[in-house]
């Protein structure tokens, strides 16, 4: 549906790349409800994702964000996080036949070692299958924290240097590799985000003002904006509020 607030022929070049949306609220606002907490989270991606989804091909924004599930939420009682397990399973063997006829080409960030094996190779069949389609990539952030992406490229460059001699047998001296390991360039290749601009607009729902670790190197100049509303309340109206905020900021990146 189209939304007479935001004129794509007026504001395209104001409009960020790469939106990334912290979805908080989900069990606050079942609960408010009288619902169970899964039913918080299952109309979420019942009802509010796939409105965004469409709102951001609309808008010709490229990159879109939305981080599930961390590496904290394994915590949560095995009767929820086998709950979201299931509404993972449904958005992969469900909803992403629709985003695939809608040319959504899906990423994932963090670590999925960790899921069940059936969500692990249907998330990298997704991926491999979508990775032609052009109108918007979908990143979903599963068992992601910001730390632990650090940990894991810190890893993945001690590996290459160490084990695999990419550097070792590239002519270079001592001092020219240290420098090179050490620039931001060269560690950029070793995150979960390789070949993704960073969010310029980062959007947590739930009422929350923090990003409890999320994205702490690609956030640097992230805008941030936090708005009361829970996630399945945060409608493509909520969304173009916060699109219409982003744009009257001034973005400086240091100068």
């Amino acid at each position: 549906m189209k939304n007479s607030k935001l004129d794509l022929n007026q504001i395209r070049d104001r409009l960020p790349r790469h939106v990334a949306i912290i979805m908080d609220g989900n069990r606050r606002w079942a609960r408010a409800k009288g619902l169970d907490i899964l039913k918080g989270h299952d109309y979420v991606v019942d009802n509010t994702i796939e409105p965004i989804v469409d709102r951001c091909i609309e808008l010709e924004i490229p990159y879109l964000t939305l981080w599930a599930f961390s590496t904290e939420n394994w915590r949560r009682s095995a009767r929820e996080v086998n709950g979201l397990m299931r509404i993972f399973r449904k958005v992969l063997n469900q909803k992403m036949e629709d985003l695939m006829k809608k040319e959504v080409r899906l990423k994932t960030i963090g670590d999925l070692s960790k899921f069940p094996k059936d969500i692990r190779e249907r998330a990298n069949d997704w991926m491999e299958k979508s990775k032609d389609n052009k109108k918007i990539t979908v990143i979903l952030a599963l068992n992601y924290g910001g730390r632990d992406e650090i940990v894991r490229a810190v890893k993945k460059v001690w590996e290459d240097v160490s084990e695999q001699n990419k550097l070792r047998n590239s002519h270079l001296s001592p001092n020219e590799i240290t420098n090179l390991i050490l620039s931001e360039d060269f560690f950029e290749k070793y995150l979960d985000t390789a070949g993704m601009p960073d969010p310029d607009l980062i959007i947590r729902t739930g009422g929350a003002q923090r990003t409890s670790g999320f994205m702490p190197w690609q956030s640097v100049y992230s805008e941030l904006y936090f708005t009361e509303t829970y996630m399945p309340d945060f409608t493509v109206d909520k969304f173009d509020e916060a699109l219409i905020e982003f744009m009257r900021r001034e973005r400086r990146f240091g100068r």
